[in-house]
C-alpha cells in the first residue's frame, strides 16, 4: 500500500475497512491522516496475518512470547525487528539492495506507470509536496516507452482534426 514503516506497523484492527476497501491511516508524517486503497490480495493478507495471533485490536503486535503473550501485547511490533525480518527474507530470497523503504518508491513508480496521476500518488503516499512524490517515481523504459507511445496518439489525433479544419 506504499506505507512508512511506522504507519503500517501501527495499524489496528479497526483502520481497515474492507467494506470500502479503504485503510485509515492516523498520524502519518506531520500528524496527518489520510486513507489509502486496500486491494484485495493485501486484504487476503492482512486477514491471514490475523489469524495467527487474534490480537484484538493490533495488526502487527509485538510477537515476542507465547501466543497468548501476543494477544496481550500493549505494543506493536517495533521497527529493528520488523527491518530485520525483511533482512533475512531478501537474503532468502537472494535479491539485492531491497529495503521496506525501497518498496515504496518502487509502489510509487509502478502506480506511475500505470497511468495513476502524480497528484492521486502524491495522496496515497501522504506526502505534502509534489516535489518529494516526483523524487519517489522513477522513470524506466516501460514509462519511457509508453511516453512515446502517448505522445504519438496526441500528434496523430491532432494531425487528423487539423485535416478537417
Amino acid at each position: 500500500m506504499g506505507l512508512r514503516l511506522g504507519e503500517a506497523l501501527s495499524l489496528q484492527a479497526g483502520d481497515i475497512d474492507a467494506q470500502l476497501k479503504r485503510v485509515h491511516i492516523r498520524r502519518g508524517k506531520g500528524h496527518k491522516d489520510r486513507f489509502v486503497p486496500l486491494p484485495d490480495l493485501t486484504l487476503q493478507a492482512l486477514r491471514e496475518l490475523w489469524k495467527t495471533h487474534h490480537h484484538p485490536k493490533l495488526l502487527f503486535p509485538n510477537n515476542i512470547g507465547s501466543p497468548d503473550t501476543i494477544q496481550q501485547a500493549t505494543k506493536h511490533m517495533d521497527r529493528g525487528g520488523a527491518q530485520k525480518a525483511m533482512k533475512v527474507v531478501v537474503q532468502e530470497c537472494g535479491i539485492k539492495k531491497v529495503s521496506i523503504h525501497s518498496l515504496r518508491h518502487r509502489y510509487a513508480t509502478h502506480l506511475l506507470e500505470r497511468g495513476l496521476s502524480l497528484r492521486h500518488i502524491q495522496a496515497i503516499l501522504g506526502h505534502s509536496s509534489p516535489a518529494t512524490t516526483a523524487r519517489y517515481t522513477h522513470l524506466t523504459d516501460f514509462t519511457g516507452k509508453d511516453s512515446l507511445t502517448t505522445i504519438n496518439a496526441l500528434i496523430n489525433t491532432l494531425h487528423v482534426d487539423l485535416r478537417e479544419v
